[in-house]
């Protein structure tokens, strides 16, 4: 035990973390401190072809095998099966709708590429290596959580809009998951080659402007907490807390049975303790329109996202590391 708190507390004290620290700190002191928006699409933009332009490099290096097709088939399945814990919970937990409980239970069952990102910076500076194709199984565990989520919606007396064409081309043309899955093909398609010609451009600046877009969202968290007093009641919070860590245990328990690397597993944990922040706010929308923002932006946004960054990460690789030696 003394070892993970040793190194979740090393993890802590990294540039990515602390920034989204200042961030925080300096929203809930209502400090004039700002990221022009043009600035911050920029940063996020650089960093999902970054991740994705790197994860197609590494496989295909790696190669298509049965393990990746494991961890991708995996990845798909948490997703699907993760909101129905999280619906649960929350119901038990909560006075929450069954439409409010199902939009909630979207976001925990697929994931957030920003803390995939920081993650996998966070496993590099531990000295870990994770599986290349990581970044394809983030990808592949956007959508399914959306679709668990009408199912709940329907079956429990919630009102949920039919899977039209509208709703698909919202989950699988959103803006974050063409970006990650082109990047990734571009990197397939080229190879070490490819990497070769734009390794300046995406690798030695990657960790600094990780940092000032980490700067940008505590910021952007920070204002969520202060805007959504009287939303958030004692049970909404400790979910928003709680369902990260059982996230990531089921993440734990499927990284080990694949038999994927420290790093993997690590990143795995992160993946199914992460909360969409991008891609299923956009999707519920159409989905479940009925369902109130300011309880599922500010539970993904205001409270998982500065728990996995602050703690949870450290922790996940600290755990990993530990298991893994």
């Amino acid at each position: 035990m003394q070892d993970i708190l040793t190194l979740a507390g090393a993890n802590l004290l990294t540039p990515m973390i602390l920034c989204f620290a200042l961030g925080l700190f300096a929203a809930l002191a209502r400090s004039e401190l700002t990221i022009p928006e043009a600035v911050a699409k920029g940063m996020s933009i650089y960093l999902l072809f970054a991740i994705g332009f790197k994860g197609g490099v590494a496989v295909a290096d790696h190669g298509l095998d049965a393990r990746l097709i494991a961890a991708l088939l995996a990845g798909v399945a948490l997703s699907f099966a993760i909101p129905f814990v999280a619906y649960a919970l929350l119901k038990t937990m909560t006075r929450l709708s069954v439409t409010d409980a199902a939009a909630v239970a979207a976001h925990y069952g697929s994931i957030s590429i920003v803390t995939f990102v920081t993650g996998s910076s966070v496993v590099q500076a531990a000295g870990l290596v994770a599986e290349g194709y990581m970044v394809a199984v983030a990808a592949a565990m956007e959508a399914p959580a959306i679709i668990s989520a009408l199912y709940l919606a329907s079956r429990f007396g919630g009102r949920a809009e039919k899977m039209d064409g509208d709703l698909w081309r919202e989950i699988l043309l959103n803006g974050s998951i063409v970006l990650l899955v082109g990047a990734f093909l571009i990197g397939l398609v080229t190879g070490q080659p490819g990497m070769a010609r734009i390794e300046s451009f995406i690798v030695s600046p990657f960790q600094g402007v990780l940092c000032l877009f980490l700067l940008d969202m505590g910021l952007v968290a920070g204002r969520g907490m202060r805007s959504a007093k009287g939303v958030m009641t004692a049970g909404v919070l400790l979910f928003g807390i709680l369902m990260p860590v059982i996230g990531a245990g089921l993440g734990l328990a499927t990284g080990l049975a694949l038999g994927l690397s420290t790093g993997g597993v690590a990143l795995m944990m992160v993946l199914a303790g992460s909360a969409s922040y991008i891609a299923v706010p956009a999707a519920m929308r159409v989905a479940l329109p009925e369902a109130n923002p300011s309880v599922y932006l500010t539970l993904s946004l205001g409270v998982t996202f500065p728990f996995n960054l602050i703690i949870g990460i450290p922790a996940w690789v600290a755990v990993a590391k530990a298991l893994g030696g």
